[in-house]
């Protein structure tokens, strides 16, 4: 179901039941799977797979050239089943042979960005305006308020959350909540941690590893020492362990509040 006025490169790929609004243009290394439905005015370029089930809303674009002063745009855009993908939100390539990958089911809405070689996981939710730099990383079911900014190569770990209009230049640990124009992190997300179904025993665990690690004063190798028996009861914990431990830009601090 494609809209007379669409322009559609012939070396696009498109399986049955997807349906192509007025006005779009997609041309490249373009393929579609089954069930997507793009509104009017969308442009998709380069080298792209869009997976089953994606809803693209009113001028999205999808696959345009990285904003790289440097590096060349060879690279893709792989976007997992049952994406929504909101009004005027943009998706570019990835550099060299990289790719930007958006995990099935995520949710980008209007004018979110996510520029070249991030990653996006599962579930993830971008609100309105939220931007990511080049190589970002926001990890499963985490969510970014509107109008915040997550600095080239940073990561924003699974279940965070991180509030509107938020700076966010160092990493944010799985599980937390974070704020402000140079974000500090305030404690746990405990509201999505019991939205997605986390029983008690793992959130109590969860919290007094973030008091150890971020609030007890210990170095990270006695925070990490103190922590070897919730690690070895708590898959969780020992990721909120293990994401400090590896983190190259580092994390960021807590806010000294509670």
């Amino acid at each position: 179901m494609i809209h007379q006025s669409a322009i559609v490169s012939k070396t696009v790929e498109i399986e049955e039941d997807v349906v192509i609004g007025p006005y779009c243009v997609i041309e490249g290394e373009v393929f579609i799977e089954k069930g997507t439905e793009i509104g009017p005015m969308v442009h998709i370029t380069g080298k792209v797979r869009i997976g089953k089930g994606c809803k693209i809303h009113t001028g999205a674009t999808i696959g345009q050239s990285a904003q790289h002063l440097t590096k060349e745009s060879n690279g893709k855009v792989v976007i997992e089943d049952g994406v929504t993908i909101r009004e005027y939100a943009s998706i570019h390539r990835g550099t060299d042979e990289n790719e930007t990958k958006v995990g099935k089911d995520a949710y980008l809405m209007a004018y979110a960005h996510v520029a070249h070689d991030c990653f996006v996981g599962q579930g993830a939710i971008l609100a309105n305006c939220a931007t990511l730099g080049g190589h970002a990383v926001v990890e499963e079911y985490a969510f970014l308020g509107g109008l915040c900014a997550i600095h080239q190569w940073a990561r924003v770990g699974k279940y965070a959350m991180v509030g509107g209009l938020s700076g966010v230049s160092l990493d944010i640990p799985p599980f937390c909540i974070a704020s402000g124009q140079h974000a500090k992190l305030y404690g746990l997300n405990i509201r999505g941690l019991k939205k997605h179904g986390f029983n008690l025993d793992t959130i109590n665990a969860l919290k007094r590893a973030y008091r150890v690690i971020f609030r007890s004063g210990l170095t990270k190798e006695e925070a990490f020492k103190s922590l070897e028996e919730e690690c070895i009861k708590f898959r969780e914990v020992q990721e909120m362990v293990n994401f400090v431990k590896n983190s190259k830009r580092g994390v960021t601090r807590d806010a000294g509040i509670g």
